[in-house]
C-alpha cells in the first residue's frame, strides 16, 4: 500500500519564529516582535528610475528607505537597493524586479538576486526603543537625525544590521538569519533595565 502524498504547502518561516513568548515578557515601553517572512531582492542598477513603477514611489536617496503599497526599497549603496515585500513570494518579487529593469534599460545590465533567506526582520518599538538601540549602536538615533524614512547599514551589538526608522520610537531591524538568535538575546538583555 502506497503512503499518501501530501499536498500541503510549506510556509516560509523566520529564524525567530519561536521567540514570541520571550519577547512578550517585555513591557510595552520596549516591545519586540519577529515579523513574518518577507521576500527580499537585492538589485544593482545604474538607473534607479527603472524600479520606481515596481515600488510605487520614487526610490530613496542615501541613508533612506521608501515604500509603496506592496514593495519597500532600501538604499544600500550608490547603485544598490534592497527590495522587500511581505505580499509577494520571493520568485514573484525577483521576476518583477528583473522585468522592471529589462523594460527600462533594454540591453543594460541589471543585477537581481533573491536574498530572502539571508535576513530576518525584528520590529522594536516603544518609549524606550531608542534607548535600547543606543546601548549598542554608534549612529545618532535622535529623531532629528534618524527619523521616519531613515536607513543605515550598521552594527548593533556585534551583529551587522540594516536599521530602518519608522517613527520616533519605532524601528525595523533586518539581521542576517545566522545572527538572529544572537541579536534577539542581545536586545532582550539590553531591554532588561526597562522591565
Amino acid at each position: 500500500m502506497e503512503s499518501p502524498v501530501s499536498t500541503e504547502t510549506l510556509r516560509p518561516t523566520g529564524a525567530l519564529d519561536g521567540w514570541a513568548g520571550r519577547f512578550a515578557e517585555l513591557p510595552d515601553s520596549v516591545a519586540l516582535l519577529a515579523e513574518p517572512f518577507h521576500a527580499m531582492v537585492d538589485v544593482r542598477t545604474a538607473d534607479p528610475a527603472a524600479l520606481e513603477g515596481l515600488v510605487g514611489a520614487p526610490l530613496p536617496g542615501p541613508n533612506a528607505w521608501t515604500g509603496g503599497e506592496r514593495v519597500t526599497a532600501i538604499r544600500l549603496g550608490p547603485d544598490e537597493w534592497l527590495l522587500t515585500s511581505p505580499f509577494l513570494a520571493p520568485p514573484e518579487l525577483e521576476a518583477a524586479a528583473r522585468a522592471a529593469g529589462a523594460a527600462a534599460l533594454p540591453g543594460a545590465r541589471v543585477a537581481v538576486a533573491d536574498v530572502s533567506a539571508q535576513r530576518t526582520t525584528v520590529r522594536l518599538r516603544g518609549a524606550h526603543a531608542r534607548d535600547v538601540l543606543e546601548t549598542g549602536c554608534a549612529i545618532d538615533l535622535h529623531p532629528r537625525s534618524f527619523g521616519a524614512g531613515s536607513a543605515a547599514v550598521t552594527l548593533l551589538g556585534q551583529a551587522g544590521v540594516v536599521l530602518l526608522g519608522l517613527g520616533p520610537s519605532d524601528y525595523r531591524v533586518l539581521v542576517r538569519s545566522s545572527f538572529a538568535a544572537y541579536l534577539a538575546e542581545w536586545l532582550l538583555d539590553a531591554a532588561r533595565e526597562f522591565r
